[in-house]
């Protein structure tokens, strides 16, 4: 037997190995994170929707679907903007849905052209780096609408957003590790199919890219040629290097073999649960920043009643003191901006009633905040999670509301009383700095416990 008729079979043995192996695991988590990828998605593509940042294509559902297509990612003008990325999104989850729901994944059907295919659906929208200014058109335009929902006052709307991008993210990497996994078993068979062709040439005579492409063509009409392969294949047969080549190939495929079964990523020590931890302390810390903004607001409310309270208002204060009669509630009407609108948006603010709960919530997140490392980790993760989800929710709405409050003092006060008023800026920026960390745990823990999850659900343990 020659040394590459060995080969050969040695290949052909080590690629059936290695198929068994794929389709055990690899195939079974590709198809598990498609559909999770397709799921976090569509998510975001219903929020873009309930927005009314896109619009919904009529023909979505008229599709008719026999294979992957990667929708146009070509510049488009500014007039019509709106339609076609409208249509180019909906196109997207209808592939998206196609692929993780009615694709056939094994590694018959999944050929390097296929692979490539789903390799463009995934790469469609480049999550790791979502700017408005993107040389992608498709990506420019998402990461611009993740700008205004980011900006908007919708507390849930943004926790969404934020899970989403990051999900999203993560699963790009795992689906291309896959891909790749699936790519180096297409090539190494492939070569393999080439080389059952080559009979009657030899070292002294060598087949070129042309021979072995003829050769193809007559016995696999209509499939495609990779001429590349077909070089690697003569480099590793009939070439000085041929023998460390072949060595390399066979480490790699008995390495990937030898897997059996792929390791999730290692937790952080212990568990993921003080990230929870480092964000309840982290929006905690904003307790003490509401108590001085409550004196500040104080101190400003008094010049607010300075300026409108008339001498008959002072006696029927005095009246009703006398009888009793409840104070009549502080209202101010404030202003502010709906992010996602672009429009603005009047509110009318019992000011009572909002220092009653910013004294409320500080106290809360004060409790929260103050409790040592061990005690929070030692209460189950669920609590933490939603205390923590509550807190961000709340601090945020809160955030909005003092910004306009703080502005509306400034602008209402009497033009001589104008230079006494306190003002919150310092504070609103320390507020906003302590939200958005901890939206980054709460987004960060919930992404790991959500892939943790996925593995538990595939049967690998987690721990590495």
């Amino acid at each position: 037997m020659s040394e590459l008729t060995d080969y050969q079979k040695t290949l052909s043995e080590a690629l059936e190995a290695r198929r068994n192996t794929l389709e055990k695991f690899e195939v079974t988590a590709l198809k598990e994170k498609l559909q999770a990828f397709q799921t976090a998605y569509t998510s975001l593509y219903g929020l873009l929707l309930k927005k009314g940042l896109i619009k919904e294509d009529p023909y979505k559902g008229d599709a008719q679907i026999g294979e992957i297509i990667v929708p146009p990612n070509t510049p488009f003008s500014e007039s019509e903007s709106s339609e076609q990325i409208s249509i180019r999104l909906a196109s997207y989850d209808t592939q998206l849905d196609f692929l993780a729901n009615f694709y056939q994944l094994n590694l018959d059907f999944f050929t390097l052209d296929r692979i490539k295919l789903v390799l463009g659906l995934v790469k469609y929208v480049d999550w790791a780096h979502l700017s408005a200014s993107s040389e992608s058109p498709i990506t420019g335009a998402v990461g611009s609408f993740i700008n205004r929902l980011r900006g908007g006052t919708d507390a849930m709307g943004i926790n969404v957003v934020n899970g989403v991008t990051v999900t999203l993210n993560k699963l790009t990497g795992g689906v291309m590790a896959d891909l790749k996994a699936l790519t180096d078993f297409d090539k190494e068979y492939y070569k393999l199919q080439l080389r059952t062709l080559l009979a009657g040439f030899s070292e002294n005579k060598p087949p070129t890219v042309g021979d072995i492409k003829k050769r193809f063509a007559a016995a696999n009409k209509g499939k495609a040629f990779y001429a590349e392969l077909a070089e690697e294949l003569i480099r590793e047969d009939y070439s000085p290097e041929g023998p460390n080549l072949r060595k390399k190939v066979l480490k790699a495929l008995n390495a990937g073999t030898a897997n059996e079964k792929p390791k999730a990523p290692a937790k952080q020590e212990n568990s993921i649960k003080p990230m929870l931890v480092e964000g309840i302390q982290v929006i905690g810390s904003v307790a003490s920043t509401l108590t001085v903004i409550g004196e500040k607001f104080d101190e400003n409310e008094i010049l607010m009643e300075r300026r409108k309270i008339s001498f008959l208002n002072k006696v029927k204060r005095v009246i009703g003191q006398m009888l009793n009669h409840e104070p009549e509630p502080t209202i101010y009407e404030i202003e502010f901006t709906d992010g996602t609108a672009g429009t603005g948006i009047k509110e009318r603010i019992n000011f009572t009633h909002l220092r009653e709960d910013m004294d409320k919530k500080a106290k809360n997140l004060a409790n929260a905040g103050n409790r040592s490392a061990a005690k929070l980790e030692a209460l189950p993760d669920d609590q933490l999670l939603r205390f923590l989800e509550t807190a961000i929710k709340d601090v945020r709405i809160l955030h909005r509301v003092l910004g306009a409050l703080d502005d509306y003092f400034k602008a209402s006060v009497d033009k001589e009383d104008r230079i006494k008023v306190k003002g919150i800026k310092p504070e609103l920026a320390t507020i906003k700095n302590a939200f958005l960390k901890a939206s980054e745990k709460f987004t960060e823990y919930s992404s790991l416990r959500a892939e943790e999850e996925q593995f538990k659900r595939m049967g690998i343990d987690s721990a590495g």
